[in-house]
């Protein structure tokens, strides 16, 4: 199922970048996109880029201190001694690619067991929501969009007075209800070293480890959750 990473990165930046408005682009073979809401400047995205490739990203990615180059690999060696050869910082290398057949995941809408919580789901221009709300107050969060057979998940978050309650796989399932609107077969997402767990849990598989550089060295993680 795993397949070519090359696409699967592919396919995983437009769906982020349809969850979240950014526009992308592509710097030679290699997908971009601009990150309008955080840096406000390009990041690059890689799979094993040759140390050719990788140095014409990093030229690319250091003409200004707010970019981010993005490499998937399973030799976070190999691209973190490239990377301080060429005077970028590694700012994250704890999240992880992982995907999903979707034909194991629950088509139905959950249940809430608590009475005090509420779930809400919308969708505005491809981008479908789903929020749990104690009240006023948001409590879980996430979306997910889908590109061609495959459903994006981002943003997966519970806030911190409602963790362990549930809550982000409850979030997940109400996630994989509304892609089911859709023809899906995969699902993709970038996880977080928590995240990882919960989605484990619900029988999503790794990928490869994502490791982002800037000549910066301030962190941006990609998803939260």
């Amino acid at each position: 199922m795993v397949g070519d990473i090359t696409h699967l990165l592919e396919v995983w930046v437009a769906g982020w970048a349809g969850c979240r408005g950014y526009q992308t682009a592509t710097e030679g073979r290699f997908p971009a996109a601009l990150r309008s809401d955080t840096t406000g400047d390009w990041e690059y995205f890689a799979h094993d880029p040759s140390d050719d490739e990788f140095a014409s990203l990093v030229a690319k990615t250091a003409e200004a201190r707010a970019r981010i180059l993005t490499v998937l690999t399973n030799d976070v060696a190999r691209y973190t001694t490239l990377a301080q050869n060429h005077g970028l910082n590694v700012t994250s290398d704890s999240q992880t690619m992982m995907i999903v057949d979707m034909e194991t995941q629950d088509s139905e809408d959950p249940w809430l067991s608590d009475d005090d919580l509420a779930l809400s789901t919308s969708e505005l221009d491809g981008v479908h929501h789903a929020v749990v709300r104690s009240g006023d107050t948001v409590a879980a969060s996430g979306r997910v969009f889908v590109v061609g057979d495959t459903a994006v998940f981002d943003k997966i978050v519970t806030e911190p007075a409602f963790q362990r309650r549930g809550l982000g796989s409850f979030i997940m399932k109400a996630l994989a209800a509304q892609a089911f609107e859709h023809d899906v077969e995969n699902g993709l997402l970038l996880a977080s070293r928590d995240g990882q767990k919960l989605y484990s849990h619900l029988g999503w598989s790794n990928v490869c480890r994502v490791l982002m550089l800037s000549a910066s060295d301030e962190g941006a993680d990609l998803s939260v959750g």
